[in-house]
């Protein structure tokens, strides 16, 4: 699918068809997810009505798109390359023709042959594709760019066959190279498209590269190595520290922490013991488990969050792209232009007898203004107008540490209304700290002293905030005479002679120390959403360390930055309430969704999508995945993880959150230039068209309305970053750099059918399929 207007063929075509429930088509993936009546409508039954539509189906299989996308990179390579060969060639001719001839006439036969064979050679050939999407339109009453260009090509062969044959005054070697110059040149502008477009096929695939390969299998007292899909519900799994969890399961045996942010984003880790439930692609940080499998398959949270990020690709409101928007009126207008130019110089001569045109037909005339209309009709800068918009932005963006990797986003940023926040490492920094500390015996200094020595062999995050606290301050600590760990409670240790323990709040009173007196300070630290660790020896607590995860110093001035724009902000958290609420309350947000798992958040912006609202979603983690996809446009902070970053259209290559503003200023920047470029081409074909109507307008005219349109567009884009002695490259430089995003492994944007067809995948949920 290469435009809107794909989109709504195939929408249309569907909901005429008896049995299908909904359907949802996705521009950017190239995907459609129909939900039908099995009862009523088969698979293959779908599939054909696709074909019917000219398309085929290509091969769900992840491992395989990947390779097909590469493939289509290479033949639009070989593509640029035939027909910029045949440019060339078509362009030696005619200078030598201008400047050794000094005549813009061919002189020779064998120049038209030549000409005649680079205009056969560039459309049957390089070109043929187009030629197919643009039948493919015309048969469903669909007008766009691949009809107006097959329109002046066409015009272009029919031009030179009638010098050939019939009128020997036409310029048959210009109207031969009209067809070649049109066809390479829109070759040329969708595979700059091709070169330049995000592509995201890649997340699930990088999703599922999180799950380890293999599985230490337990069973009947012997540990074997087995692969994830050998595993079977009841199972039972060892995972070793430092590990990540190969499945989803319940822990049977030992006590650690885990670093869920897989599933939360949540930045402290949990204490899991015996009975406690486990998911797979979470980080098993201290102690040995024995987990019994649960779930396998398609049934496991990696998998589910994958098929999520399938399902919001389809259900992501489409963007009729600006220049469809004007297409729709303008190839119509193109066509009857030429035909009314036609007729104009055919009848008009005849029914105004007498007039200044003269009283017989003047078909030649006539027939050299509808070939000039046809000619002079084709937009050669359209093509360009977005993409050198987005490589304009992009290498604004860059220098701000923004990669800017979507089209859409310069039509969509502009009108988005609300901004779903992640919190953690997207608000916050991500990793514990120490917020405070309240010292109920002796100073400050002592609290964090005797804390960090208790500390010192311990592997827990709460106790490398401590220790970190300390080191920045230069609070001197040492190691404690004996030293005993209690998983996921706190330590036992000797400091300094004296015994001393650290850890939650609810370990001390069980160890039998009052915690009266810090009730209250527990309390409201608590309340901020902040983990209270508490340091006590054996008679009473000592005091109070309050770690939590710190507001990033932009936040609080970016959600003032939106507001002033319009935009509602909202934070979305797999977090617990009472912490939510407290960063928000610091930043000044209003709405909060707290504990959220990955679908509720893709959910959530779906029902405010569905509401009415152009929804942006900012986030960093893998449970973010699912919204970052579904949103209109999902901004992923670029310190997160691969899955985020591929899920997105805009990234922020550090973790400052202002650069989500920057991007929204440059975005509605450079659709202002798209819009710029396009008023730009329009005016010179305009203008064009309008001049050869007369009849008198030689096809060397259009070659140079081309070059003047292209030109404008280009000194539009560029001329300002150039006068400021900034790159426009530097978009590229970023993207295949930061973003994992290879130019060669880039989708297709094109209409181009797929050389293989494969069976649809069918999804977990009931007679739904993505295909």
């Amino acid at each position: 699918m290469s435009c809107s207007f794909c989109v709504e063929s195939i929408r249309k075509a569907y909901e005429r068809t008896e049995g299908v429930e909904e359907v949802n088509v996705s521009l950017a993936h190239e995907e459609i997810r129909i939900q039908y009546d099995s009862a009523a409508l088969s698979e293959v039954e779908l599939k054909d009505t696709l074909r019917d539509l000219g398309y085929t189906i290509r091969d769900p299989d992840k491992q395989t798109q990947f390779e097909e996308q590469q493939q289509e990179v290479k033949r639009a390579t070989r593509r640029v390359t035939l027909a910029g060969a045949a440019a060339l060639v078509t362009a030696g001719l005619m200078l030598f023709m201008i400047f050794v001839r000094g005549t813009f006439e061919s002189e020779a036969r064998w120049m038209d042959l030549v000409t005649l064979g680079l205009a056969l050679g560039t459309m049957f050939g390089p070109g043929r594709y187009i030629g197919v999407k643009a039948y493919n339109s015309l048969r469903r009453r669909i007008f766009n760019q691949h009809v107006l260009l097959e329109a002046g090509a066409f015009a272009g062969l029919v031009g030179g066959f009638l010098g050939l044959f019939v009128f020997p005054s036409f310029p048959t070697v210009h109207f031969f190279a009209v067809s070649v110059f049109i066809t390479t040149y829109h070759i040329l502008s969708e595979y700059t498209s091709l070169i330049v477009r995000s592509r995201s096929s890649q997340a699930v695939r990088g999703l599922l590269d999180l799950q380890p390969d293999t599985a230490r299998r337990v069973r009947d007292g012997t540990v074997e190595e087995v692969e994830i899909s050998e595993l079977e519900t009841d199972d039972h799994v060892r995972v070793n520290p430092g590990e990540r969890i190969p499945v989803d399961g319940i822990v049977i045996a030992g006590e650690t922490t885990v670093d869920e942010s897989v599933v939360t984003g949540e930045s402290v880790p949990g204490d899991k013991i015996p009975g406690d439930e486990v998911v797979g692609g979470s980080i098993n940080e201290t102690g040995t488990l024995l987990v019994e499998v649960t779930t396998t398959g398609d049934d496991a949270f990696l998998n589910q969050v994958a098929r999520q990020i399938e399902k919001a690709r389809t259900m992501k409101p489409g963007v009729v792209q600006l220049a469809d928007r004007v297409l729709k009126y303008f190839v119509p207008s193109v066509l009857a232009v030429a035909a009314a130019s036609f007729l104009f110089w055919v009848l008009v001569p005849v029914l105004w007898t007498g007039g200044p045109l003269g009283s017989e037909p003047n078909v030649k005339r006539g027939a050299f203004a509808a070939l000039a209309v046809l000619v002079l009709g084709y937009p050669c800068a359209l093509g360009m107008a977005t993409p050198l918009a987005l490589i304009r932005g992009g290498g604004l963006a860059a220098n701000r540490g923004i990669l800017l990797r979507s089209g859409d986003a310069f039509q969509i940023f502009q009108d988005v209304d609300t901004i779903v926040l992640d919190k953690t490492g997207t608000m916050t920094t991500g990793e514990p700290a120490v917020e405070a500390v309240v010292a109920l015996r002796g100073d400050e200094h002592s609290v964090i002293r005797r804390a960090a020595s208790a500390e010192v062999f311990s592997e827990h995050p709460l106790a490398d905030a401590i220790r970190e606290y300390a080191n920045e301050r230069s609070i001197e600590f040492s190691d404690p005479e004996t030293f005993d760990s209690v998983t996921g409670k706190g330590v036992r240790a000797t400091v300094e002679g004296e015994q001393t323990l650290v850890g939650k709040p609810g370990w001390l009173t069980e160890e039998g120390v009052d915690l009266m007196v810090a009730r209250g300070d527990i309390d409201r630290l608590q309340e901020r959403g902040e983990t209270v660790v508490c340091v006590a020896d054996d008679e009473s607590v000592i005091g109070l360390v309050a770690i939590g995860d710190p507001v990033k110093n932009d936040a609080d001035s970016t959600v003032e930055r939106m507001r002033a724009a319009g935009i509602t902000p909202v934070m979305s958290t797999g977090d617990n309430e009472r912490t939510a609420n407290a960063v928000a309350a610091t930043v000044g947000i209003d709405r909060v969704m707290a504990d959220v798992l990955p679908d509720d958040k893709r959910a959530e912006i779906r029902r405010l999508q569905d509401g009415g609202e152009r929804v942006a979603m900012v986030g960093d983690g893998i449970n973010d995945a699912p919204a970052l996809t579904q949103a209109d446009i999902g901004i992923a902070v670029g310190a997160g993880t691969d899955i985020a970053i591929e899920s997105a259209d805009i990234i922020l290559m550090g973790d400052r959150l202002g650069g989500v503003m920057d991007a929204y200023e440059i975005a509605e920047s450079s659709y202002r230039k798209t819009t710029q470029n396009l008023l730009a081409a329009f005016s010179f074909n305009g203008i064009g068209v309008t001049a050869a109507t007369t009849g008198l307008v030689h096809p060397v005219f259009a070659m140079i309305a081309m070059i003047l349109s292209v030109s404008a567009v280009l000194v539009n884009s560029f001329a300002g970053q150039l006068l400021r002695g900034e790159s426009p490259n530097t978009a590229f430089a970023v993207d295949s750099g930061t973003a994992a995003a290879d130019v060669d492994d880039s989708a297709s944007t094109g209409c181009e059918t797929k050389p293989d067809a494969a069976d649809a995948n069918t999804s977990a949920e009931p007679d739904t399929q993505n295909t």
